[in-house]
Protein backbone atom coordinates (compact mmCIF):
# COMPACT_ATOMS: atom_id res chain seq x y z
CA UNK A 1 0.00 0.00 0.00
CA UNK A 2 1.26 3.64 -1.21
CA UNK A 3 1.71 5.95 1.86
CA UNK A 4 0.84 9.50 1.13
CA UNK A 5 3.19 12.15 2.36
CA UNK A 6 1.25 14.68 0.40
CA UNK A 7 2.35 17.73 3.15
CA UNK A 8 6.11 16.83 2.38
CA UNK A 9 5.38 16.67 -1.18
CA UNK A 10 3.75 19.70 -1.69
CA UNK A 11 6.58 21.42 0.11
CA UNK A 12 8.75 19.95 -2.02
CA UNK A 13 6.84 20.94 -5.92
CA UNK A 14 6.51 24.47 -3.75
CA UNK A 15 10.35 24.44 -3.81
CA UNK A 16 11.20 23.09 -7.56
CA UNK A 17 13.54 25.15 -9.25
CA UNK A 18 13.90 28.08 -7.00
CA UNK A 19 17.69 27.88 -6.78
CA UNK A 20 18.55 26.38 -3.81
CA UNK A 21 19.73 23.44 -2.79
CA UNK A 22 16.38 21.03 -1.35
CA UNK A 23 17.87 19.39 1.70
CA UNK A 24 15.46 16.71 3.43
CA UNK A 25 16.71 15.80 6.68
CA UNK A 26 14.91 13.81 9.97
CA UNK A 27 15.01 10.57 11.79
CA UNK A 28 16.28 7.67 10.20
CA UNK A 29 13.66 5.14 8.64
CA UNK A 30 10.61 8.22 8.69
CA UNK A 31 10.14 7.93 5.33
CA UNK A 32 12.78 10.45 3.20
CA UNK A 33 14.18 8.33 1.03
CA UNK A 34 10.86 6.96 -0.19
CA UNK A 35 9.49 10.61 -0.23
CA UNK A 36 12.36 11.29 -2.56
CA UNK A 37 12.75 8.25 -4.78
CA UNK A 38 9.55 6.85 -4.86
CA UNK A 39 6.53 9.95 -4.27
CA UNK A 40 8.79 12.95 -6.38
CA UNK A 41 10.17 10.31 -8.80
CA UNK A 42 6.89 9.25 -9.78
CA UNK A 43 5.49 13.37 -9.77
CA UNK A 44 8.51 13.81 -12.19
CA UNK A 45 7.57 11.18 -14.42
CA UNK A 46 3.94 11.88 -14.37
CA UNK A 47 4.39 15.37 -15.32
CA UNK A 48 6.28 14.39 -18.76
CA UNK A 49 10.20 14.25 -16.99
CA UNK A 50 12.17 11.79 -19.04
CA UNK A 51 13.72 9.09 -17.10
CA UNK A 52 17.68 9.67 -17.76
CA UNK A 53 17.03 13.46 -16.63
CA UNK A 54 16.55 12.08 -13.36
CA UNK A 55 19.57 11.02 -11.79
CA UNK A 56 19.20 8.95 -8.21
CA UNK A 57 22.20 7.95 -6.29
CA UNK A 58 21.55 6.24 -2.89
CA UNK A 59 25.19 6.20 -0.76
CA UNK A 60 24.06 3.70 1.80
CA UNK A 61 24.08 1.43 -0.92
CA UNK A 62 27.15 -0.90 -1.48
CA UNK A 63 27.15 -0.55 -5.10
CA UNK A 64 27.57 3.26 -4.57
CA UNK A 65 30.32 3.63 -2.05
CA UNK A 66 32.80 4.55 -4.61
CA UNK A 67 30.88 7.64 -5.51
CA UNK A 68 31.21 8.71 -1.65
CA UNK A 69 34.09 10.33 -2.92
CA UNK A 70 33.42 13.64 -3.86
CA UNK A 71 35.13 13.77 -7.53
CA UNK A 72 33.86 11.28 -8.38
CA UNK A 73 30.40 11.74 -8.02
CA UNK A 74 30.39 15.42 -9.42
CA UNK A 75 32.21 13.21 -12.42
CA UNK A 76 29.32 10.42 -12.45
CA UNK A 77 26.73 13.41 -12.66
CA UNK A 78 28.14 15.41 -15.36
CA UNK A 79 28.33 12.56 -17.66
CA UNK A 80 25.28 12.14 -17.38
CA UNK A 81 24.20 15.69 -18.33
CA UNK A 82 23.67 15.18 -22.07
CA UNK A 83 21.81 18.64 -22.96
CA UNK A 84 20.13 21.83 -21.23
CA UNK A 85 17.14 20.27 -20.67
CA UNK A 86 16.07 20.24 -16.89
CA UNK A 87 18.04 17.79 -14.55
CA UNK A 88 16.83 16.45 -11.28
CA UNK A 89 19.34 15.23 -9.16
CA UNK A 90 18.29 13.17 -5.93
CA UNK A 91 21.17 12.03 -3.43
CA UNK A 92 20.16 9.83 -0.60
CA UNK A 93 21.96 9.62 2.36
CA UNK A 94 24.40 12.69 1.59
CA UNK A 95 25.95 12.81 4.87
CA UNK A 96 28.06 9.76 4.12
CA UNK A 97 29.86 12.05 1.17
CA UNK A 98 32.99 13.31 2.30
CA UNK A 99 33.23 17.02 2.13
CA UNK A 100 29.41 16.85 0.45
CA UNK A 101 29.24 20.66 0.63
CA UNK A 102 31.36 21.26 -1.81
CA UNK A 103 30.04 18.93 -4.50
CA UNK A 104 26.58 20.22 -3.81
CA UNK A 105 27.65 23.74 -3.99
CA UNK A 106 29.49 22.56 -7.44
CA UNK A 107 26.27 21.37 -8.92
CA UNK A 108 24.58 24.54 -8.14
CA UNK A 109 26.00 26.35 -10.85
CA UNK A 110 25.00 24.33 -13.32
CA UNK A 111 21.84 26.22 -14.69
CA UNK A 112 19.90 23.01 -15.78
CA UNK A 113 20.16 21.69 -12.71
CA UNK A 114 17.89 20.79 -9.44
CA UNK A 115 19.25 19.06 -6.69
CA UNK A 116 17.45 17.22 -4.05
CA UNK A 117 19.50 15.28 -0.77
CA UNK A 118 18.33 13.73 1.89
CA UNK A 119 20.26 12.96 5.03
CA UNK A 120 19.52 11.89 8.62
CA UNK A 121 22.36 14.22 10.70
CA UNK A 122 21.99 17.66 11.84
CA UNK A 123 25.63 17.48 12.74
CA UNK A 124 26.32 17.10 8.84
CA UNK A 125 23.12 19.43 7.47
CA UNK A 126 21.65 21.69 9.84
CA UNK A 127 24.62 23.16 10.96
CA UNK A 128 26.22 23.68 7.54
CA UNK A 129 23.30 24.95 6.11
CA UNK A 130 23.67 28.21 7.67
CA UNK A 131 27.67 28.24 7.74
CA UNK A 132 28.76 26.31 4.49
CA UNK A 133 25.71 26.30 2.03
CA UNK A 134 25.39 30.79 3.24
CA UNK A 135 21.57 30.54 2.14
CA UNK A 136 21.71 28.59 -0.93
CA UNK A 137 20.63 25.33 1.08
CA UNK A 138 16.67 24.57 1.75
CA UNK A 139 16.14 22.73 4.60
CA UNK A 140 12.71 20.21 4.79
CA UNK A 141 12.60 18.50 8.27
CA UNK A 142 10.60 15.27 8.35
CA UNK A 143 8.94 13.37 10.95
CA UNK A 144 7.67 9.93 11.27
CA UNK A 145 4.05 9.86 10.12
CA UNK A 146 1.72 12.06 11.67
CA UNK A 147 -1.74 10.44 13.60
CA UNK A 148 -3.56 11.60 10.32
CA UNK A 149 -1.36 10.14 8.01
CA UNK A 150 -1.68 7.06 9.97
CA UNK A 151 -5.23 6.61 9.45
CA UNK A 152 -5.41 6.87 6.38
CA UNK A 153 -4.15 3.36 6.09
CA UNK A 154 -5.22 2.14 9.26
CA UNK A 155 -8.80 -0.24 9.27
CA UNK A 156 -9.87 -0.05 12.29
CA UNK A 157 -11.61 2.74 14.40
CA UNK A 158 -10.42 6.02 15.30
CA UNK A 159 -10.23 5.17 19.00
CA UNK A 160 -8.27 2.08 18.58
CA UNK A 161 -5.62 3.61 16.24
CA UNK A 162 -4.89 6.16 18.44
CA UNK A 163 -4.31 3.48 21.19
CA UNK A 164 -1.98 1.44 18.56
CA UNK A 165 -0.29 5.18 17.28
CA UNK A 166 0.54 6.21 20.68
CA UNK A 167 1.66 2.63 21.25
CA UNK A 168 3.79 1.73 18.33
CA UNK A 169 4.31 5.43 16.90
CA UNK A 170 4.41 6.66 12.97
CA UNK A 171 7.86 5.27 11.76
CA UNK A 172 5.99 3.80 8.38
CA UNK A 173 7.29 0.77 8.32
CA UNK A 174 6.09 -0.23 11.66
CA UNK A 175 2.42 0.22 10.04
CA UNK A 176 3.32 -2.08 7.54
CA UNK A 177 3.68 -4.79 10.43
CA UNK A 178 0.50 -7.17 11.68
CA UNK A 179 0.61 -7.70 15.55
CA UNK A 180 1.95 -7.09 18.55
CA UNK A 181 5.02 -8.92 18.55
CA UNK A 182 6.06 -7.77 14.84
CA UNK A 183 5.89 -4.03 16.35
CA UNK A 184 7.64 -4.81 19.52
CA UNK A 185 10.25 -6.75 18.15
CA UNK A 186 11.52 -4.45 15.12
CA UNK A 187 10.86 -0.96 16.93
CA UNK A 188 13.74 -2.85 19.84
CA UNK A 189 15.95 -4.04 16.68
CA UNK A 190 15.70 -0.34 15.24
CA UNK A 191 16.46 1.12 18.70
CA UNK A 192 19.24 -1.24 19.14
CA UNK A 193 20.41 -1.29 15.55
CA UNK A 194 19.99 1.87 13.81
CA UNK A 195 19.67 4.75 16.28
CA UNK A 196 21.80 4.05 19.76
CA UNK A 197 24.71 2.41 18.02
CA UNK A 198 24.49 4.87 14.83
CA UNK A 199 25.03 7.70 17.80
CA UNK A 200 27.50 5.71 19.41
CA UNK A 201 29.83 5.02 16.00
CA UNK A 202 29.17 9.07 14.72
CA UNK A 203 30.55 10.44 17.76
CA UNK A 204 32.99 7.36 18.86
CA UNK A 205 31.36 6.87 22.35
CA UNK A 206 33.65 4.64 24.05
CA UNK A 207 30.64 4.26 27.11
CA UNK A 208 27.67 2.90 25.50
CA UNK A 209 26.29 2.38 29.21
CA UNK A 210 26.01 5.92 29.40
CA UNK A 211 24.35 6.67 26.73
CA UNK A 212 21.83 4.22 27.21
CA UNK A 213 20.71 5.07 30.50
CA UNK A 214 20.57 8.97 29.55
CA UNK A 215 17.86 7.32 27.08
CA UNK A 216 16.07 5.51 29.57
CA UNK A 217 16.13 8.19 32.32
CA UNK A 218 14.77 11.23 29.32
CA UNK A 219 12.57 8.36 28.12
CA UNK A 220 10.94 8.13 31.55
CA UNK A 221 10.45 11.81 32.15
CA UNK A 222 8.85 12.59 29.25
CA UNK A 223 6.52 16.23 29.91
CA UNK A 224 8.91 17.23 32.82
CA UNK A 225 11.34 19.82 33.22
CA UNK A 226 14.78 18.46 33.15
CA UNK A 227 18.57 19.90 32.48
CA UNK A 228 22.09 17.77 32.40
CA UNK A 229 22.77 18.79 36.67
CA UNK A 230 18.90 16.92 37.58
CA UNK A 231 19.87 14.46 35.05
CA UNK A 232 23.47 13.64 35.98
CA UNK A 233 22.28 13.69 39.65
CA UNK A 234 19.88 10.91 38.42
CA UNK A 235 22.77 9.22 37.41
CA UNK A 236 23.97 8.64 40.58
CA UNK A 237 20.83 8.57 42.99
CA UNK A 238 19.00 5.57 41.01
CA UNK A 239 22.23 3.59 39.27
CA UNK A 240 24.92 4.63 41.14
CA UNK A 241 27.08 6.25 38.64
CA UNK A 242 28.66 9.48 38.62
CA UNK A 243 28.81 11.66 35.53
CA UNK A 244 29.50 14.92 34.66
CA UNK A 245 26.88 17.22 33.45
CA UNK A 246 28.77 18.65 30.66
CA UNK A 247 28.93 15.07 29.22
CA UNK A 248 24.86 14.41 29.59
CA UNK A 249 24.47 17.96 27.91
CA UNK A 250 27.21 16.62 24.92
CA UNK A 251 25.12 13.31 25.04
CA UNK A 252 21.49 15.08 24.80
CA UNK A 253 22.81 17.34 21.67
CA UNK A 254 23.74 13.85 19.99
CA UNK A 255 20.63 12.34 20.82
CA UNK A 256 19.22 15.95 19.30
CA UNK A 257 21.64 15.69 15.95
CA UNK A 258 20.15 12.25 15.19
CA UNK A 259 16.98 14.10 15.46
CA UNK A 260 15.57 11.09 18.40
CA UNK A 261 14.85 13.80 20.44
CA UNK A 262 14.17 17.49 20.75
CA UNK A 263 14.89 20.01 23.19
CA UNK A 264 11.62 22.61 24.23
CA UNK A 265 12.82 25.56 25.63
CA UNK A 266 11.24 27.22 28.82
CA UNK A 267 9.83 30.81 27.78
CA UNK A 268 8.67 33.51 30.06
CA UNK A 269 5.48 34.83 28.43
CA UNK A 270 5.17 38.08 30.61
CA UNK A 271 9.06 38.78 30.27
CA UNK A 272 9.23 38.14 26.55
CA UNK A 273 12.75 36.30 27.27
CA UNK A 274 13.90 32.69 27.27
CA UNK A 275 15.23 30.94 30.49
CA UNK A 276 17.78 28.50 29.91
CA UNK A 277 17.25 25.91 32.24
CA UNK A 278 15.43 23.60 32.57
CA UNK A 279 13.84 22.53 29.51
CA UNK A 280 11.91 19.36 28.45
CA UNK A 281 12.79 17.00 25.77
CA UNK A 282 9.95 15.25 23.09
CA UNK A 283 10.70 12.04 21.30
CA UNK A 284 10.09 12.39 17.59
CA UNK A 285 8.55 9.05 17.25
CA UNK A 286 6.47 7.61 20.64
CA UNK A 287 7.10 4.08 19.64
CA UNK A 288 10.64 4.61 20.09
CA UNK A 289 10.42 6.52 23.38
CA UNK A 290 8.07 3.75 24.44
CA UNK A 291 10.66 0.53 22.88
CA UNK A 292 13.29 2.47 24.90
CA UNK A 293 11.21 1.90 28.39
CA UNK A 294 10.07 -1.59 27.12
CA UNK A 295 6.60 -0.15 27.41
CA UNK A 296 6.76 0.44 31.12
CA UNK A 297 5.48 3.57 32.22
CA UNK A 298 2.25 4.47 29.69
CA UNK A 299 1.49 7.69 30.79
CA UNK A 300 -1.12 8.14 27.90
CA UNK A 301 -1.48 11.75 29.13
CA UNK A 302 2.70 12.62 29.09
CA UNK A 303 2.90 10.52 25.58
CA UNK A 304 -0.48 12.75 24.35
CA UNK A 305 1.47 15.99 25.28
CA UNK A 306 4.90 14.27 23.11
CA UNK A 307 2.17 14.04 20.37
CA UNK A 308 0.79 17.31 20.41
CA UNK A 309 4.38 18.91 20.44
CA UNK A 310 5.44 17.29 17.40
CA UNK A 311 2.34 17.91 15.47
CA UNK A 312 3.10 21.38 15.88
CA UNK A 313 6.60 20.97 14.81
CA UNK A 314 5.76 19.68 11.87
CA UNK A 315 3.33 22.37 10.89
CA UNK A 316 6.16 24.76 11.00
CA UNK A 317 5.41 26.06 14.94
CA UNK A 318 8.89 26.95 16.67
CA UNK A 319 7.30 25.32 20.19
CA UNK A 320 8.57 26.54 23.60
CA UNK A 321 7.40 25.85 27.38
CA UNK A 322 5.45 28.64 28.59
CA UNK A 323 5.89 30.23 32.09
CA UNK A 324 3.78 33.01 33.43
CA UNK A 325 4.56 34.60 36.94
CA UNK A 326 1.94 35.22 39.48
CA UNK A 327 1.99 36.54 42.47
CA UNK A 328 -0.65 35.12 45.08
CA UNK A 329 -0.75 36.00 49.12
CA UNK A 330 2.86 37.59 49.34
CA UNK A 331 4.56 35.03 47.34
CA UNK A 332 5.87 34.72 43.67
CA UNK A 333 4.48 31.48 41.96
CA UNK A 334 5.02 30.13 38.50
CA UNK A 335 2.55 28.70 35.84
CA UNK A 336 3.29 26.39 33.46
CA UNK A 337 1.76 26.66 30.03
CA UNK A 338 2.52 23.62 28.22
CA UNK A 339 3.13 25.44 24.44
CA UNK A 340 3.60 28.63 23.31
CA UNK A 341 3.42 27.72 19.29
CA UNK A 342 4.84 30.60 16.95
CA UNK A 343 5.14 31.14 13.62
CA UNK A 344 5.52 34.31 12.02
CA UNK A 345 2.92 36.56 13.04
CA UNK A 346 0.23 33.56 14.44
CA UNK A 347 0.92 32.68 18.48
CA UNK A 348 -1.37 29.72 20.20
CA UNK A 349 -0.66 29.07 23.63
CA UNK A 350 -1.51 25.44 24.26
CA UNK A 351 -2.74 23.14 27.58
CA UNK A 352 -2.88 19.39 26.97
CA UNK A 353 -4.96 17.23 29.34
CA UNK A 354 -6.62 13.97 29.25
CA UNK A 355 -10.49 15.24 30.15
CA UNK A 356 -11.92 18.60 31.82
CA UNK A 357 -14.62 16.39 33.90
CA UNK A 358 -12.94 17.36 37.22
CA UNK A 359 -13.12 20.77 38.72
CA UNK A 360 -10.24 20.90 39.86
CA UNK A 361 -8.82 19.90 36.53
CA UNK A 362 -10.35 22.38 34.85
CA UNK A 363 -9.16 25.45 37.18
CA UNK A 364 -5.55 23.85 37.24
CA UNK A 365 -5.29 23.72 32.90
CA UNK A 366 -7.26 27.41 32.92
CA UNK A 367 -5.28 29.32 35.61
CA UNK A 368 -2.41 30.36 33.37
CA UNK A 369 -4.00 31.20 30.20
CA UNK A 370 -6.11 33.42 31.87
CA UNK A 371 -2.99 35.28 33.38
CA UNK A 372 -1.88 35.87 30.01
CA UNK A 373 -2.72 39.35 28.51
CA UNK A 374 -2.69 38.94 25.14
CA UNK A 375 -4.99 38.62 22.24
CA UNK A 376 -3.44 35.61 20.93
CA UNK A 377 -5.98 32.18 20.79
CA UNK A 378 -5.59 29.71 23.86
CA UNK A 379 -6.51 26.27 23.72
CA UNK A 380 -7.14 23.00 25.71
CA UNK A 381 -6.51 19.84 23.99
CA UNK A 382 -8.26 17.06 25.95
CA UNK A 383 -8.53 13.75 24.99
CA UNK A 384 -12.25 13.24 25.21
CA UNK A 385 -14.15 13.23 21.80
CA UNK A 386 -16.27 16.59 22.56
CA UNK A 387 -17.63 19.23 20.47
CA UNK A 388 -15.15 22.49 20.03
CA UNK A 389 -16.25 25.40 22.34
CA UNK A 390 -14.86 28.53 23.35
CA UNK A 391 -16.00 29.97 26.62
CA UNK A 392 -16.66 33.35 28.02
CA UNK A 393 -12.97 34.18 28.69
CA UNK A 394 -12.17 32.98 25.15
CA UNK A 395 -10.08 29.52 25.71
CA UNK A 396 -11.12 27.14 23.28
CA UNK A 397 -11.46 23.30 24.35
CA UNK A 398 -10.99 21.04 21.38
CA UNK A 399 -10.36 17.17 21.29
CA UNK A 400 -7.38 15.57 19.98
CA UNK A 401 -8.76 13.94 17.24
CA UNK A 402 -9.91 17.11 15.84
CA UNK A 403 -6.64 18.44 16.24
CA UNK A 404 -4.17 16.27 14.86
CA UNK A 405 -6.62 15.28 12.04
CA UNK A 406 -7.30 18.86 11.06
CA UNK A 407 -4.40 20.41 9.67
CA UNK A 408 -5.91 24.06 10.03
CA UNK A 409 -7.16 23.12 13.65
CA UNK A 410 -5.83 26.02 15.24
CA UNK A 411 -6.43 28.92 12.38
CA UNK A 412 -10.22 29.36 12.62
Amino acid sequence: MEIKRDYYLNKIIDAEHNGLIKIITGIRRCGKSYLLNHLFYNYLINKGTPEDHIIKVAFDSIENKYLREPLKLYEYIKEKLKDKKDYYIILDEIQLVTDFVEVLNSLLRIENVDVYVTGSNSKFLSTDIVTEFRGRGYEIRMYPLSFAEFMTMYKGTIANGWKEYYTYGGLPLVTQIDGIEGKTNYLAEQKENVYINDVLERNNIKNDEELRILVEIISSSVGSLSNPTKLADTFESTRNIKIGNKTVNTYLTYLEEAFIIEKAKKYDIKGKKYIDTPSKYYFTDTGLRNAFVNYRQQDEGHIMENIIYIELRKRGYNVDIGMIETRANNEYKQLEVDFVANKGDNKYYIQSTLNMNDEKVAEREQKPLLKINDSFKKFIIVKDDIMRNRNEDGIITMGIFDFLTDPNSLEY
